[in-house]
């Protein structure tokens, strides 16, 4: 689809990747419906505040689609978990697995008749290269995103032949307050390579203009992402570097989960 004649509905806005997705998508001539859970600020086209883990939030996220008529859906809203699995709280672990895993799902179920009614529309999860490559102390993150990829596969095969494409984009580590001091000190440790927002925002914009099925942004996680499901087990002893840097962090109090004091 050509962005000019997109229409898109952009979850998680108000973050650092969503902020620059909806800038980008905006000065490529999208229409842009952002949703995020701050108020709306003056410099806001078109804003929706919601809490996406509460029922109320998104149904008021679809009022607004049903008015606004999006031939794109863009989920890109989600939460982090960094850590030992053993530091993780469990209440922060749950939220973040609905927000980055069950909420895609239920928006997407009730987007879909929207979607399907403009003729021709496309359906985009954010996911991560940390769904496909599992990282020491990001197991739980992992997982929400190993999911969410596994849904967008499956739903992709689901809706083929349809007038709903389904894609996947997967950023790997990106610099935004996302991460905490401690994941951006196991990058540094771990020689990681963290990209500027405005690059994810630049690969969406070629993902939905390519109509391609997914794509992962850099090298060597295109690589990784490729070998992991064929040698599994045998890639373990890579990732020692990654345990050291893990290990070296001090041990610090689990996060606060969303809507607590």
């Amino acid at each position: 689809m050509r962005i000019a004649a997109a229409r898109v509905l952009l979850t998680g806005a108000g973050g650092g990747i969503g902020q620059a997705m909806a800038e980008r998508l905006r000065a490529s001539g999208a229409a842009v419906l952002s949703v995020g859970r701050r108020a709306p600020n003056p410099a806001d086209e078109a804003w929706v505040q919601a809490d996406l883990l509460r029922a109320d939030g998104r149904a008021a996220v679809l009022a607004a689609a049903q008015r606004w008529r999006p031939n794109v859906v863009v989920q890109a809203a989600g939460l982090p978990g960094f850590g030992r699995i053993g530091q993780l709280d469990p209440l922060a672990m749950q939220q973040m697995l609905e927000l980055n895993l069950l909420v895609p799902m239920l928006l997407s179920q009730a987007l879909l008749p929207l979607l399907r009614a403009q003729g021709a529309a496309q359906l985009v999860f954010v996911g991560s290269a940390l769904g496909r490559i599992g990282l020491p102390g990001f197991s739980a993150y992992g997982a929400s995103k190993a999911g969410l990829h596994a849904f967008a596969e499956a739903l992709r095969r689901e809706l083929a032949g349809s007038s709903v494409l389904v894609q996947l984009l997967a950023p790997r580590a990106t610099r935004t307050a996302f991460n905490d001091a401690a994941v951006e000190a196991y990058n540094e440790r771990t020689g990681t390579t963290s990209d500027p927002p405005a690059r994810v925002a630049d690969a969406l914009v070629r993902l939905i203009e390519s109509e391609a099925a997914e794509r992962t942004i850099g090298f060597p996680e295109r690589l990784g992402v490729r070998l992991n499901p064929l040698l599994g087990p045998l890639l373990d002893g890579s990732f020692a570097k990654q345990r050291q840097a893990l290990d070296a962090l001090p041990l610090n109090p689990p996060p606060t989960p969303r809507g607590s004091a």
